[in-house]
């Protein structure tokens, strides 16, 4: 996505957040908030908009699309956001109840060593959460390979204590989801839509990392073709 958008004029710039790839931490991981993600994204957009005279789009994935939220609701001057197959604003509780009742056993798992790696701790499991059952091998390998754990504590904020506040937002926002996501539901992706008062754009075949699906293009085009 980010070369396509540089192809056509657009600066992109990624936002490593704390505890995640050569990013530092004041704390253990499993122990960081998400406010603490949300200013890292806070810090972000002022380098941005030092540097271009501009605030910018803000697009948010999964969690990420949670993140996004949060920030949008302190925020009246960011000019678009984009939620990729995101979080709810209403919180990930039917995720935590599906995970618990496909895999009892690694749920206890995760919840007594506060840890979220045990759900994709293998490229199987990594593909059932995450990609389209016709990945090639090597794709999936490579990604696997990449991934790392999750913040407890951030799940548990956008479980309960760190909803977003649609009614707060005042930018304009896009919706996208996968029809085929094993994450978050069809219902859940348009009921996100409903919140922020827009219709949420389904992408057929497509699983929840839109963004590493075999048809990711189509995905950045339409962000493109409406930011």
């Amino acid at each position: 996505m980010p070369i396509i958008a540089a192809k056509r004029g657009r600066a992109c710039h990624a936002v490593s957040l704390r505890g995640h790839g050569g990013s530092g931490n004041d704390r253990s991981l499993k122990l960081t908030r998400l406010d603490g993600y949300v200013a890292d994204v806070g810090r972000a957009v002022a380098q941005i908009a030092g540097a271009y005279g501009q605030k910018p789009v803000l697009i948010g994935h999964s969690m990420g699309g949670h993140v996004v939220q949060k920030y949008l609701d302190q925020d009246a001057g960011i000019p678009h956001g984009v939620l990729l197959a995101s979080s709810p604003p209403g919180g990930v509780w039917r995720v935590a109840l599906n995970l618990t009742l496909r895999h009892p056993l690694i749920s206890i798992k995760a919840n007594l060593t506060w840890s979220l790696w045990p759900y994709v701790g293998s490229p199987e499991l990594a593909r059932e959460a995450f990609f389209s059952e016709d990945t090639a091998p090597e794709i999936l390998a490579r990604h696997f390979a990449a991934l790392q754990d999750e913040s407890y504590m951030a799940f548990l904020d956008m479980l309960l204590f760190r909803l977003p506040k649609p009614s707060r937002v005042k930018s304009p926002v896009l919706v996208l989801g996968g029809e085929s996501d094993a994450i978050f539901s069809l219902g859940e992706i348009e009921a996100t839509a409903r919140a922020y008062g827009t219709q949420a754009k389904i992408f057929k075949n497509m699983a929840h990392n839109m963004m590493q699906e075999k048809d990711w293009r189509a995905v950045a085009d339409h962000i493109l073709a409406q930011v």
